[in-house]
């Protein structure tokens, strides 16, 4: 096992003439005059560290075993290194391979699409693109802890399986046992269930108990689209909080967002540089420019009219009562205000019966943050804390499915010391492709579910 303080990233800070042992995969070997220099990395630093083997140290026939993707022990001394890139080296005194890599070992030197990269789901995280969207990714989630925690949120872990769908009648992955059901006559769980589409539902069960909470955790959509932008499962990080109202709620989704940035900015800097170098060049400059910002404030009303405003001839119409597009979102935040927006007020035949009427009979107290290249990152609402009121919106609901008796508890939290509260969701892999400029979504997650991919 590599022990803290002896990660490449370690050995990298690290002054000359310490002794040292690194482990790692080769990344290329090269070949001089009595002497072979060795890129080795452990997946911890987008920088290599480079390994200097003088003729003898290990026999030929070891050497000649040294190929790109072999994994190694490499002990000897750190020393300065002449080279640009890093302060030091590691001129070897011993080597062990551990695995060997043939020819047919397939991230040889030549760089794959990350079409390619996808059909090999059990190496491409070695690879420099897939290593440093995955330590972003590693960056983002403790980011995410970190914020709530440090404001005092308690984390709950809602379910996966689950008899209610929070999005009302939405596309849902059964979950069944056909032996048990042949065996003892009825559903395992005694009743239909399904792999959740949200934790919001039970999260306001805590938030109704500890104020704050959030959950972090996968969720699952059984849509059939392939497009660049949807997965069958991906994470969600859903707060709930009670004794708040739609004007708090944006106020800790704009900080929310902005400390995540920061603190990726902080952690991952290096690699961030690296996905802006080579797929997005912009990256950086956005991803600072939205923590410089104050997030613009508009109701969806208004957003309707400045698209009408535009001239633009859109795909989709803007017209008022239609959901906004990814074309519109990228407008405003692009063009327009040239910084993130947070729409509010939508209109309620639109939005999910959960969200709080309001007064004018139209509309809800929804809300969206949409940010440059991506659109829509956050959605949310003050939730609709009067029983009689949800009550009528879920018996509207009937002909799509919804059953009043399947929410009896959620609406018993309207009776029993109910609260204004609020909350929204965020798609991890949404974020994870504003933070590392990735195109598609496929991309920033480990291993993507889609229609008709389950391969590892």
């Amino acid at each position: 096992m590599i022990q803290p303080g002896s990660y490449v990233r370690d050995l990298l800070r690290r002054s000359p003439g310490d002794s040292v042992t690194a482990r790692g995969w080769v990344k290329t070997r090269r070949d001089s005059k009595n002497v072979h220099f060795i890129q080795l990395n452990d997946g911890s630093s987008p920088v290599d560290l480079q390994v200097v083997l003088d003729e003898g140290v290990a026999p030929a026939e070891v050497v000649a075993r040294i190929s790109t993707g072999a994994s190694l022990s490499v002990e000897g001394e750190l020393v300065a290194s002449p080279g640009k890139g890093q302060a030091v080296e590691l001129k070897a005194t011993s080597l062990r391979i551990h695995g060997d890599a043939p020819e047919d070992y397939p991230l040889q030197k030549k760089r794959h699409t990350l079409e390619t990269l996808r059909t090999m789901g059990h190496l491409r995280a070695r690879t420099n693109t897939m290593s440093a969207v995955f330590r972003v990714r590693n960056a983002l989630a403790a980011a995410v802890h970190k914020f709530f925690q440090d404001r005092g949120f308690l984390y709950v872990h809602t379910p996966i399986v689950s008899a209610s769908d929070a999005e009302g009648a939405g596309s849902m992955f059964a979950v069944s046992s056909p032996e048990f059901e042949r065996e003892f006559g009825h559903e395992f769980f005694g009743r239909p269930a399904y792999l959740t589409v949200s934790g919001q539902l039970e999260a306001e069960i805590f938030a109704h108990a500890f104020a704050n909470v959030y959950t972090f955790g996968p969720t699952f959509r059984a849509e059939n689209s392939n497009t660049p932008r949807h997965l069958a499962e991906f994470y969600m990080i859903e707060p709930e909080m009670a004794f708040c109202a739609l004007d708090e709620n944006q106020d800790l989704a704009e900080a929310f967002l902005k400390s995540l940035v920061e603190q990726t900015l902080a952690a991952c800097r290096p690699d961030l540089e690296y996905l802006g170098k080579w797929y997005e060049p912009e990256l950086l400059h956005t991803l600072e420019s939205l923590v410089e910002s104050r997030f613009e404030r508009i109701t969806y009303t208004e957003a309707v009219d400045l698209l009408a405003k535009s001239g633009r001839a859109w795909e989709y119409p803007a017209g008022w009562g239609a959901d906004l597009q990814s074309e519109h979102e990228r407008y405003l935040t692009e063009e327009l205000f040239r910084k993130p927006v947070i729409v509010t007020g939508y209109p309620r035949e639109i939005k999910a019966f959960y969200m709080r009427s309001n007064d004018d009979g139209k509309t809800v107290a929804a809300m969206d943050v949409l940010v440059p290249r991506i659109g829509e990152i956050i959605g949310g609402s003050q939730r609709e804390e009067r029983h009689d009121v949800l009550l009528a919106r879920i018996r509207e609901q009937a002909s799509r499915g919804m059953k009043e008796e399947s929410y009896a508890w959620y609406l018993d939290l309207r009776r029993f010391g109910g609260v204004e509260h609020s909350g929204f969701g965020m798609g991890f892999e949404r974020m994870m492709m504003y933070l590392t400029g990735m195109k598609n979504i496929r991309d920033t997650i480990p291993f993507p579910r889609t229609p008709g991919n389950a391969e590892f």
